[in-house]
């Protein structure tokens, strides 16, 4: 099995060399990831200027591995026009949790979905972080047991998967979609020029058997995912 990894954290991310050392035991990996960090890119294409690779700075153990300046869903078009023959793109291991409506806008999870898009099967993995790095040798059995259970799954669906710092147990999940509520907070730089941060908060309580559920009750998310979008309670009113 040859297997893509890449990540929006960037290729100096811990959370990419942790995946890289875990997916080598299931098959041939390459490692294809942004030479900075683009979190919450989303499905971002670079289309105004070329795209270039350069050798990793980062030793993966022997693996080939390549910086882009691009961004990951960049990264999964490049690699597997270079690696034509590959099976599986894994994204993460992002350094935050991507659960509810931070899909739409997750670096992390518009690599595993560009895969899908190019008939390839796609996997995100993410785990929240606090003031000190994930425990990922802890983790590691964890990790191992997801990608069992999905690299033997049919066909090229697109999963969702969030690990809490010390899982309890596996729960297949549905996207969690209450509603957020925006914030804007202003601050000062230090030459006195206005900046600002952008930020959410869920307004509702997750609802039962989502993926927010799941990692608030200390469980392994997985949430399978598709491209289509189609709202089909409305389309089913509007066809003649």
């Amino acid at each position: 099995m040859n297997i893509l990894i890449t990540n929006d954290d960037g290729i100096y991310s811990p959370g990419i060399a942790a995946l890289a050392a875990i997916a080598r035991r299931f098959g041939n990996i390459r490692i294809v990831a942004p030479d900075v960090e683009q979190s919450s890119m989303g499905h971002a294409i670079t289309h105004s200027r070329p795209l270039s690779y350069k050798s990793s700075p980062v030793a993966f153990d022997g693996a080939e591995a390549y910086r882009v300046n691009g961004t990951p869903a960049d990264c999964v078009a490049l690699g597997t026009h270079l690696w034509s023959r590959t099976d599986v793109v894994l994204s993460g291991i992002n350094m935050g949790p991507n659960l509810g409506n931070a899909t739409w806008h997750s670096g992390t999870l518009a690599a595993a979905r560009q895969a899908v898009l190019l008939g390839i099967k796609g996997i995100a993995l993410s785990t929240p972080v606090g003031k000190s790095e994930p425990d990922f040798d802890l983790l590691r059995s964890h990790v191992e047991e997801v990608l069992e259970l999905l690299l033997q799954e049919e066909g090229t669906g697109l999963y969702n998967v969030n690990f809490p710092p010390v899982p309890a147990g596996l729960m297949w999940t549905s996207q969690s979609v209450r509603l957020y509520d925006g914030h804007v907070v202003p601050g000062t730089d230090p030459l006195g020029r206005k900046h600002y941060w952008i930020t959410v908060a869920p307004l509702d309580q997750a609802e039962e058997g989502t993926d927010r559920w799941a990692l608030e009750h200390q469980y392994t998310s997985i949430t399978p995912l598709r491209l289509d979008l189609t709202q089909e309670s409305i389309l089913d009113r509007h066809r003649i």
